[in-house]
């Protein structure tokens, strides 16, 4: 499953919204304008090849009252007067659709860079810049939605807290730039591992945040399964890659600063313990 950690899209101003909106609605109303433009223009060239039709042939038309002759003529010669008129009216009725759909194509080019641009100062914002996660921030305000949704609703809300194990190592024996490569590519496996409905945030250095509602405990073990193991290329080295995780539910009640604590804690016991194992299984000299 594919989450949806990678970077957030800016939330939408229902103001620039309905300005887009009503701007394309505009562009589609020049559009149907133009058509009838264009279609009017084919009715009266019909009309004014009928008339050169019967200037040319007099003979159809002849009658013997000069009365009715004469009516003709000068229906025929108003006839080309207006079409004259028509075209006129056209030519600047097309001048006029030409400019304003400049316009508004401009003016709808501009509502889109100023979009993307509110995108990128949002990403700015709310994600980390090295390996597109959420940041610090934004988890605190996705969790906190989270808890009161499920202190409301009583859905179970898991938090689990990851740290690598001796990044500092990491960093020391190959540069940072390879440890800046494992936490990119420790990233990419944890949006890998997670639902689209998760949450995944770098909380700072080596250690990470994941939000899983409507996710109980006895599930967590399960998705971390799909992290392990876990080894980096770079610079042609293959750098093995640990992590200790702690979690835990959430209890009616509690605020989130006790949340992240309690996380916090059983990763700690984890690490200690962990170390401890490590320890242990050195060979005594």
């Amino acid at each position: 499953m594919v989450s949806n950690q990678n970077l957030l899209a800016a939330p939408s101003d229902p103001s620039e919204e309905q300005r887009l909106v009503a701007i394309q609605e505009k562009m589609r109303k020049l559009e149907r304008r133009d058509w009838w433009l264009w279609g009017m223009a084919v009715i009266v060239m019909l009309l004014l090849t009928f008339a050169v039709f019967t200037m040319s042939f007099p003979e159809l038309t002849k009658l013997d009252d000069p009365l009715v002759q004469r009516g003709l003529d000068r229906a025929v010669r108003g006839l080309i007067g207006l079409v004259l008129i028509f075209n006129g009216y056209t030519i600047y009725q097309q001048r006029t659709i030409k400019r304003l759909r400049s316009e508004f194509s401009e003016k709808i080019d501009d509502m889109r860079l100023l979009q993307i641009r509110a995108a990128k100062f949002h990403q700015l914002a709310t994600a980390d810049p090295l390996t597109g996660l959420y940041n610090r921030r934004m988890a605190e305000q996705q969790l906190a939605a989270e808890a009161s949704r499920s202190q409301r609703h009583g859905h179970p809300l898991t938090v689990v807290a990851v740290d690598l194990n001796d990044f500092k190592q990491i960093n020391d024996t190959h540069g940072h730039a390879a440890g800046d490569e494992v936490l990119r590519v420790f990233a990419t496996r944890l949006r890998s591992a997670t639902r689209m409905s998760d949450f995944a945030a770098r909380m700072g250095g080596d250690e990470f945040l994941l939000v899983l509602p409507e996710c109980s405990i006895s599930q967590v073990e399960r998705m971390l399964a799909r992290l392990r193991p876990m080894e980096v290329a770079y610079a042609e080295n293959k750098i093995p890659v640990t992590f200790s995780a702690g979690w835990v539910g959430f209890e009616r009640g509690e605020t989130m600063q006790q949340f992240l604590e309690r996380a916090d804690q059983v990763l700690y016991r984890e690490k200690r313990a962990l170390k401890a194992r490590t320890k242990e299984e050195l060979p005594v000299t």
